[in-house]
């Protein structure tokens, strides 16, 4: 096959890597044979503009690093440090995975405490050996492995899951098969055509998705992947994949706290913010919803606790309160200080004040409302569904188009968003002026 076969194409895109080797090359195939040569670093991707044909091999991916819109450029990423799975016994796993089976902290290879390790990376310089990360250097049966950080346990296997092109685990938001029909049998339309149905799902906008061909996928969280079809009178339709027979990767420990959006988030807190308790997820009283756990197996749903499925600002529930339909958590963060974690637990966390109000039209608010005044959930500025849109981060970088908060990128009366309701486009958002 090409060459750049192995590669994931993101065209516009521009990453910040230290690590990095600049050629003049006359195509993007040559650019991917000096990256395949690279021999001062691992190479995990290159870029390559066609003006000036100017090729950079780089030892690090958009995973990892900060990326910004460069019109001229492409980005090209070796598929085997994307892949979070396994093939066969993983003795070409390049994942980032660190921990083992059990949630033990590996060693990095080139360390020597607390094991002296028989596999090094002078050893083995073609293995991947590289910081912790979980590795098949002796082609084991049982598939990657580490040394890890616990004196009294040498080595131990770490949970990575199988790679099964033609099945999915969890929801199917991993899923790289190329099943390429709906359910019912209809063509899918290719992610990078606009006919019969526009859409915002564009690889630019979802570099990590692998929206490639005209493959079923599911960058949006859905029950499972779905495709637009190549039927004008049928929208979208989900994909017929299995699930896969091999178990989904387990949560680590460090999922008791506030990370990020705390989607990772598998703690027992049961009460929102204001004191109410938690609806359990798989009942719907008092509060009808989608989110039943078998539905959903990776996201964590058990009992009442809260949690964060569908990538709100933080942990959440439904409340056993019959008037209020759900509420935000309170969890704890993850970075706490060390005096906090030495004792000082009593003091106040301060939590930064949400603006409740703008200033003038609104320009300058910055704050995490995201819900309009008739109650209504925003849609991202970044994301094209329901409404496909030209007010993106891209087109205006000042006005601080994150997630799904309101702002007013464009002078209007007061701050709005896009709505997530196919009905109703945009509506101004719940919030009032500084001064009434």
């Amino acid at each position: 096959g090409d060459i750049l076969d192995d590669y994931l194409r993101t065209d516009g895109v521009w990453i910040l890597v230290q690590n990095k080797q600049f050629y003049k090359t006359n195509n993007e195939k040559e650019c991917a044979e000096k990256c395949e040569a690279e021999r001062n670093f691992t190479c995990r991707a290159f870029l390559f503009t066609r003006k000036k044909l100017q090729c950079l091999t780089l030892a690090e991916n958009a995973r990892v690093t900060v990326g910004f819109p460069s019109v001229d450029t492409v980005l090209y990423e070796k598929r085997i440090y994307l892949m979070q799975c396994k093939r066969g016994i993983g003795t070409d796993y390049r994942g980032t995975e660190a921990k083992t089976q059990r949630g033990i902290l590996c060693q990095k290879w080139a360390e020597k405490i607390p094991h002296k390790p028989n596999y090094t990376p002078e050893k083995y310089p073609n293995a991947g050996l590289e910081e912790n990360y979980c590795r098949n250097p002796d082609a084991d049966e049982n598939g990657p492995w580490c040394y890890t950080t616990d004196p009294a346990k040498r080595f131990d296997y770490c949970a990575i899951p199988e790679c099964e092109d033609q099945c999915m685990q969890c929801n199917g938001e991993d899923y790289q098969g190329e099943v390429s029909r709906t359910e019912s049998g209809l063509e899918c339309q290719r992610w990078d055509v606009q006919e019969p149905h526009m859409h915002g799902f564009i690889l630019k906008h979802y570099p990590e998705k692998d929206l490639k061909m005209n493959y079923c996928r599911n960058p949006d969280g859905e029950l499972r992947p779905w495709c637009f079809t190549t039927n004008p009178n049928k929208r979208w339709e989900y994909c017929n994949i299995p699930r896969c027979t091999t178990p989904p990767p387990v949560s680590g420990p460090d999922s008791q706290c506030l990370s990020g959006k705390g989607e990772d988030y598998r703690g027992r807190i049961a009460t929102t913010e204001s004191g109410n308790a938690c609806q359990h997820w798989n009942t719907q009283f008092p509060h009808k919803h989608g989110w039943i756990p078998d539905r959903y197996p990776c996201k964590g749903l058990q009992k009442n606790y809260c949690r964060n499925p569908n990538g709100e600002k933080k942990p959440w529930c439904y409340t056993t309160n019959s008037s209020i339909r759900w509420e935000y958590c309170t969890i704890p963060p993850c970075d706490r200080t060390e005096q906090g974690i030495a004792g000082m637990d009593n003091v106040p966390v301060q939590v930064p004040l949400t603006e409740e109000c703008y200033r003038g039209k609104g320009q300058s608010y910055r704050g995490t409302t995201s819900v309009t005044a008739s109650g209504k959930k925003c849609q991202a500025w970044s994301s094209m569904f329901p409404h496909s849109h030209i007010k993106t981060p891209d087109r205006f970088p000042d006005a601080d188009l994150r997630d799904n908060y309101c702002r007013n990128p464009d002078g209007d009366s007061s701050p709005w968003c896009f709505t997530t309701d196919p009905n109703t486009i945009w509506e101004y958002c719940n919030l009032k002026r500084c001064d009434e």
